[in-house]
């Protein structure tokens, strides 16, 4: 379990579901990682979690909408641990509501939250991760990126937002830096019984996510955390600026 022996890394929305999960994940396989969260008890429960198993973790409260926060996250990871690695980012918010019906703060939350923490963290990141061979950032997004869903107006374009956002990234720092997006569809995770609030029977909403997809189940956040730990190895070299739905095959039916 030394994939990621000796690498550093920023785990954002890491106090729950795929972000613990990728943390706890990225920690098992040698990785020192700076957790970010909003929520102290939790960000402390996981980072305790992964010095039990004799991982490295800080724990870092803040708020990834302000910019300021993120610039903390980099220093602390120099600060801590000698050098960046590479990110992965997994914040969100729903925002929900059609474009008639969202309030205006409701908006310039969302896509605070969901796309400008990216490059916030992005924007202090990349010098430092450049510094290092082989550097990573993997952005969690959603398959809202290409697909709509009802009263999700801000979330789909905040997430069709981080995909373009990547594909550039990925042509400004290339070779220093590989930079992809992870698109999952329906994943267990406290936000997708939040999302299935927007329809009349939230768990029938949930029950028909799981049934539509090709594999017949939701997703886990383990799931998410596999494909996270191939995009930060050296077995997908060869890949940048790419974005992999991972739904049990939602998309794939068009």
């Amino acid at each position: 379990m030394t994939q990621l022996k000796d690498k550093v890394f920023i785990i954002t929305g890491a106090t729950s579901g795929m972000g613990r999960a990728i943390a706890v994940r990225f920690a098992a396989e040698g990785a020192s990682v700076v957790l970010s969260g909003r929520n102290l008890e939790r960000g402390t429960e996981v980072e305790q979690e992964i010095k039990s198993e004799n991982g490295q973790a800080l724990f870092l409260a803040g708020d990834v909408a302000n910019p300021n926060y993120n610039k903390q996250l980099v220093d602390a990871a120099i600060e801590h641990f000698g050098k960046l690695n590479g990110l992965v980012t997994n914040t969100g918010i729903l925002g929900l509501g059609s474009v008639t019906e969202l309030s205006l703060e409701d908006w310039d939350q969302t896509f605070k939250t969901n796309l400008s923490s990216v490059f916030y963290l992005l924007k202090y990141a990349i010098p430092e991760i450049v510094k290092n061979d082989n550097g990573v950032a993997i952005v969690n997004a959603s398959i809202a990126a290409f697909k709509s869903f009802p009263n999700h107006a801000a979330y789909c374009a905040s997430k069709a937002g981080l995909v373009a956002l990547v594909k550039q990234v990925a042509v400004d720092y290339g070779p220093k830096l590989r930079i992809n997006c992870i698109c999952p569809g329906p994943v267990d995770t406290p936000m997708i019984w939040d999302s299935a609030k927007a329809f009349p029977d939230p768990k029938e909403a949930v029950n028909q996510a799981a049934d539509a997809t090709l594999m017949k189940r939701l997703g886990t956040p383990k799931d998410v955390a596999d494909l996270a730990l191939f995009l930060a190895t050296e077995s997908s070299g060869w890949i940048t600026g790419s974005s992999f739905n991972i739904d049990g095959g939602i998309m794939a039916k068009g």
